[in-house]
């Protein structure tokens, strides 16, 4: 017997019974395979889905996209006039032009009907005008083969303007009973996390069942009435004189050659989300502002704010060496001239001590990334080790937003953003920091309400309406891939 023992291997001994085994597909070995990228998409089904209902899915196939759509800023330190020349060579659009035109249109129309008559056929000249300017430029004038079709209707789709069905918001309360609540998107209220109990009454915070599911911030956020602001309609959106910026029309998934030096030595155009210049435009920046951007890493915003030559003096602040590098990577790749205009600094933003210099503040905080995180693992924020940190953002962003409205001058306007479609981070944020900021100091604010100026954009961008208060919010879509970006025009009056 001992023998026949010996003979026997370790692993026949401790064999599993087949019916203890878990397959490949089993969901205990894919929980276990979950990536945070996994983790991510499953947090915005639950939540997004919730939020922004039938146009959700739209919105996902376009955040899963590898490439998303870019703008080009024409570097105003190179060689302006041979870029621009370049860039609409390729077919690309100057949102200027494009926005004027569109402008213009409905300034002058009194019909809904001719209305969007006339933005057809202004929009259809334009392109036509600049597609003919791009052949003629290349061939005689009375060369037989200039093309016939710049009257084409490949625009007619571009150009529709039937808005989407007003989405209808859901809780996703209803179906607590019905599905399995993952601990990883579960807060615990011993983390004594403000911004929770800013919104969640206390009854949800005790006893052993100490929980609410992060989608549940938007729900209560949704019913606090105790403070209010002033929102006043903007008047006017304007594009400075010398910024230029490019874009492919909507359904155009053409992209930019990486830039090339010019004659200057600098890179001569900056490729950046397009949805990024929204919280610039309505920053409304003049000639002579003193300009500060909070969280400016890794520096394109700041460039660009930069690329309308107007700021006196424009400060790039972040909290940490390897973001402020970042930042001075992109002005030494971009800026060949050394004026005592645009400088670089290492602070957190929540204590930056300057208070009544700036009149206008860029407050574009560390939020989910909500595309990045979609695509990559690496410094994800739905990674385990990083849960408590992307549970406090809310609170971090408050806290930002909040020492910008006391820093800023009477009469100065801030700019909020984030590039998240989580409306505790956007509006809900916003609710707080203004809450906060008028009962710490005497200072009162408006919001700027950005609907009417903003229409023109309409058939370049995807504006949601999910019945945000506060900001407005460019979201993804197939025809249209960029965002999600959130803003906010606040203006301290007194």
């Amino acid at each position: 017997m001992a023998q026949l023992f010996n003979k026997l291997k370790l692993g026949d001994l401790t064999k599993v019974s087949i019916r203890y085994k878990h397959g490949p597909d089993h969901w205990s070995v894919l929980k276990k395979k979950k990536t945070a990228k996994d983790k991510a998409l499953e947090h915005f089904d639950d939540f997004y889905g919730s939020v922004y209902g039938d146009t959700w899915k739209n919105i996902r196939a376009a955040l899963l996209k590898k490439e998303s759509k870019y703008i080009a800023v024409v570097n105003n330190f190179s060689d302006s006039e041979r870029i621009r020349t370049e860039i609409e060579l390729l077919g690309a659009i100057n949102l200027k032009s494009f926005y004027n035109v569109y402008k213009q249109n409905i300034d002058c129309s009194t019909s809904k009907t001719v209305q969007s008559q006339n933005v057809q056929n202004s929009m259809e000249t334009y392109l036509s005008n600049a597609q003919l300017s791009e052949v003629q430029s290349i061939y005689p004038t009375d060369h037989q083969h200039l093309p016939e079709t710049l009257e084409s209707e490949e625009n007619e789709e571009f150009l529709t303007t039937e808005k989407p069905p007003p989405v209808k918001l859901q809780s996703i309360e209803k179906d607590l009973n019905e599905i399995e609540i993952e601990t990883n998107r579960i807060i615990d209220s011993s983390m004594k996390i403000s911004m929770l109990q800013e919104y969640v009454p206390a009854t949800k915070l005790k006893g052993l069942n100490d929980w609410v599911l992060e989608s549940d911030y938007y729900k209560y956020y949704n019913k606090k009435t105790d403070f209010e602001v002033d929102i006043v309609p903007e008047s006017i959106l304007s594009f400075p004189e010398h910024l230029h910026a490019y874009a492919f029309e909507s359904g155009n998934t053409t992209r930019f050659p990486p830039p090339k030096k010019g004659s200057t030595n600098v890179l001569d155009y900056y490729l950046f989300d397009g949805g990024s210049l929204l919280p610039l435009l309505a920053l409304d920046i003049q000639q002579g502002d003193i300009v500060l951007d909070m969280c400016a890493a890794p520096g394109g915003k700041a460039l660009t704010i930069y690329q309308t030559l107007l700021p006196h003096i424009l400060v790039a602040n972040d909290v940490t060496a390897a973001r402020v590098k970042r930042i001075t990577n992109v002005k030494d790749q971009y800026i060949c001239t050394k004026d005592n205009t645009f400088f670089v600094t290492k602070n957190d933003a929540r204590v930056i001590d300057d208070k009544d210099i700036y009149n206008k503040i860029l407050v574009d905080v560390p939020c989910t990334v909500d595309r990045h995180v979609l695509h990559s693992d690496e410094n994800n924020l739905f990674k385990a080790s990083r849960f408590n940190e992307r549970i406090k953002l809310p609170e971090l962003q408050s806290e930002i937003l909040k020492h910008a409205l006391k820093l800023i001058r009477v009469g100065g306007t801030v700019v909020y953003a984030t590039c998240s479609l989580s409306p505790v981070q956007n509006d809900g944020v916003v609710h707080v920091a203004l809450k906060d900021a008028w009962n710490e100091s005497d200072s009162i604010m408006i919001v700027k309400d950005m609907s009417e100026v903003l229409s023109p954009l309409k058939y370049i961008y995807k504006f949601a309406d999910i019945g945000l208060k506060y900001g407005h919010i460019v979201v993804p879509s197939v025809r249209s891939n960029w965002g999600p970006i959130y803003f906010c025009k606040i203006v301290r009056i007194k």
